[in-house]
């Protein structure tokens, strides 16, 4: 019988810092996409509450301990590092999406910069302050994003882009730091 052997997403290509900005993988967590029924938010944050959290808003997310939900897009949140609640099935379709989606970290002075090359949305921290969260784009690849500080954002993306991502991602650093230093 084969032996699997769980690797990184990003495998030997990160982490990278360039300039200001660095790059790296996240650690692999579980991942749970839950999408309540038609009515049943209020029933699904009631069963959140169990880990500390409730349903997001639009664009928001929440943590609780080492679990965080955050919002993925009308009527769907990620729950990510915790097990679903019991009694979600009833109330909620849940789908585990941890082997297919990957996260990346770019964090340092700059970092809205990079981003704003990729990414179509104002990031200013006061347009998409500290626990925010937007499915959008970064470049061709669609991604789920959230500010995790000042100068820090996660990117939740399919597992199979993420090379192309950090391709992506490099170019902008080393342009950056290029256009720096004229």
């Amino acid at each position: 019988m084969a032996k699997l052997i769980a690797k990184p997403a990003a495998g030997e290509l990160l982490p990278v810092t360039i300039g200001s900005l660095t790059l790296s993988d996240m650690p692999q967590e579980r991942i749970t996409a839950i999408a309540p029924y038609p009515g049943k938010i209020e029933a699904v944050s009631n069963a959140l509450e169990r880990l500390g959290l409730a349903f997001p808003a639009p664009g928001a997310s929440q943590q609780a301990a080492k679990a965080r939900i955050l919002w993925a897009g009308r009527d769907l949140a990620f729950l990510i590092g915790a097990a679903p609640p019991a009694g979600l099935g009833p109330i909620a379709a849940q789908t585990d999406q941890s082997d297919g989606w990957a996260g990346l970290a770019l964090s340092g002075p700059g970092v809205e910069a990079a981003l704003a090359r990729l990414v179509p949305l104002d990031l200013s921290l006061a347009a998409f302050p500290e626990g925010a969260t937007a499915r959008t784009a970064l470049g061709h690849i669609t991604i789920l994003l959230h500010r995790t500080g000042a100068e820090n954002f996660a990117l939740y993306l399919f597992r199979s882009m993420i090379a192309t991502a950090i391709h992506e991602l490099e170019t902008v650093m080393r342009a950056l730091l290029a256009r720096a230093s004229l």
